[in-house]
């Protein structure tokens, strides 16, 4: 399969939402046997990381199902339209995009939370040391690079601009532009933008070469909070239950892996995993690695991960009020990793419940 571009902008990702909506509503299917059910895992990556999913194929906890790598992405909204579309069989995404997606009437069930903020794990938006911007008031007119737009980048500088009370009309007049996060804190230091959004590898990377200051952090913002999902079809849920069950368990028993593991292991086994794929990638910025930052155990889901996000679209208008109800959004029943730190059966928490 071709490698797969995120959209630019955030008329070409509305309009990919739609098409998604038409794309997933022709079909059903009906629960497959255990024997007919798909093992093979079709999914994007992301250059020079390691995600939970190969993380935990890596360590044996994906059991008999296999992941194919079809390309990579740098945008988690068009990561989840390519599962809502088939093109893959799962994709993650910031909680407020599967939000946008799931109000299109996509298909979509978020079954795992991958990725969270927390004190080591989160996104700064930075500027030069000597540059003027020094409060909300002075990103009017500024240009942001962020890796995608209508994302989590993009819902933390609003949430910003609002807590500092600039009004909707100058909250637009700041520009957020899409620039790959492997190419912002360049496009920073050769002022093609005036604030560069930076997490993790490459906003430790940037600091140690020093010449940057934070502005704001969504850690400063929010505080702990898990912040985006993997989700599949519901045709793919419905016609392998078992294969989802193997996939979710699996990925949730990478995060406790992850997080109970002393940090060196941890990166130690992300650089032996891209030395094996041989992708022509770096491993230097995985020395970086301190956190997946998912804050519930196993990356059980809670209303509360959708809610904000909720309200926050039906403020900007990009959905309607009681358009979406969260707990119609995931399910915790293919999560079969107690509170106590191994699997062992399924709760069940479904869309109707939690």
């Amino acid at each position: 399969m071709s490698r797969l571009i995120a959209p630019s902008n955030r008329r070409q990702f509305l309009t990919l939402l739609g098409l998604s909506a038409v794309a997933v509503s022709c079909g059903t299917g009906g629960g497959g046997s255990a024997e007919n059910q798909t093992k093979t895992l079709r999914y994007q990556g992301w250059a020079g990381s390691v995600i939970l999913p190969e993380l935990a194929e890596d360590l044996g906890f994906l059991e008999d199902v296999k992941l194919k790598w079809v390309g990579n992405t740098i945008s988690g909204p068009q990561d989840i339209q390519s599962a809502a579309t088939g093109q893959v069989d799962f994709g993650g995404a910031f909680n407020g995009a599967v939000v946008k997606l799931a109000a299109r009437k996509a298909p979509i069930t978020a079954v795992i939370s991958y990725y969270g903020v927390d004190k080591a794990a989160y996104n700064g938006f930075y500027v030069l040391k000597d540059s003027p911007v020094h409060s909300a008031r002075d990103l009017i007119g500024k240009k942001i690079g962020m890796n995608t737009l209508g994302a989590h980048s993009e819902a933390m500088l609003d949430i910003y601009l609002q807590r500092h009370g600039l009004s909707q009309a100058d909250i637009k007049k700041a520009e957020p532009l899409v620039v790959p996060p492997v190419n912002t804190e360049q496009s920073l230091r050769q002022k093609q933008i005036q604030v560069g959004v930076l997490g993790d590898i490459l906003r430790d990377k940037a600091l140690q070469a020093g010449g940057i200051r934070p502005l704001f952090t969504d850690y400063e913002l929010l505080g702990n909070f898990s912040a985006g999902t993997y989700v599949v079809n519901d045709r793919f849920l419905k016609q392998n239950p078992d294969t989802t069950r193997t996939f979710v368990t699996g990925v949730a028993r990478a995060i406790e892996w992850a997080r109970a593991r002393p940090r060196d292991e941890v990166i130690a086994r992300q650089v032996e995993i891209v030395k094996k794929r041989g992708r022509n990638e770096g491993t230097a910025p995985l020395k970086y690695w301190k956190s997946f930052g998912v804050a519930e155990t196993a990356g059980r889901i809670t209303d509360k991960e959708f809610q904000l996000w909720i309200d926050w679209l039906g403020e900007r208008g990009d959905i309607e009020k009681d358009q979406v109800k969260a707990s119609d959004l995931y399910t915790n029943e293919f999560n079969a990793y107690s509170r106590k730190g191994k699997p062992s059966g399924a709760e069940p928490t479904s869309k109707s419940g939690s």
